[in-house]
């Protein structure tokens, strides 16, 4: 069986010296995370669309600048910076992206339920989904930024640091006070919760 890392590797050399099928196959193994990425941080689908549009473009582009390391770190990467440029441009209230969760015309960044959920269960999972993607939603774009890196990318502090031009001591500081205002905001729709996260303190 092949090594997924070696043929990641592979594609990413032969994408380097212009293979473009490489790098289409590179955009087919990462979209759907990167989407969702861009649809966490930009709150709408059309947004996030476009935003992970123009990361592939840029990350097709600047190939030659990746030496290594975790490739779809650096992808993220790319779209973190696009969607953070674009929302300090429009420096915009949080979107209204009603229509793009469950139930709504489009379903894009919803998450499908969970097979052998009965239609009650899967109303309160998807209503849970738009809770946490609300509160997500309401933060100010540093801290919303810090906590799709961490929480969402997986990126570690340092990571976040150079993404945001910032120190590491600041990402902590956001994504502690991110975490809290998110803790706080799903409380007020405790109902939805696992029980195990329904009496969590503001500690």
């Amino acid at each position: 069986m092949a090594n997924p890392a070696a043929n990641e590797i592979q594609l990413i050399q032969q994408a380097q010296f212009g293979n473009l099928e490489a790098f289409n196959a590179l955009v087919l193994m990462y979209q759907d995370s990167l989407y969702n990425v861009a649809y966490r941080l930009m709150g709408d689908a059309e947004s996030a669309a476009d935003i992970t549009q123009d990361a592939l473009i840029t990350a097709y582009r600047k190939l030659d600048t990746f030496h290594g390391g975790n490739f779809k770190a650096w992808l993220a990467r790319i779209v973190t910076n696009l969607g953070y440029d674009e929302l300090r441009r429009q420096k915009r209230r949080p979107a209204d992206y009603l229509d793009d969760l469950p139930g709504g015309d489009s379903d894009d960044g919803a998450a499908l339920p969970s097979p052998g959920l009965t239609p009650e269960q899967t109303m309160q999972e998807n209503e849970l989904h738009q809770a946490i993607h609300d509160c997500i939603q309401s933060l100010g774009a540093d801290q919303r930024l810090v906590m799709v890196m961490s929480d969402i990318q997986g990126l570690s502090y340092q990571e976040i640091a150079d993404s945001a031009g910032t120190n590491i001591g600041t990402v902590k500081s956001r994504l502690s006070r991110a975490r809290l205002a998110v803790r706080r905001c799903l409380q007020q729709v405790a109902e939805l919760l696992p029980a195990e996260f329904r009496l969590l303190s503001d500690e």
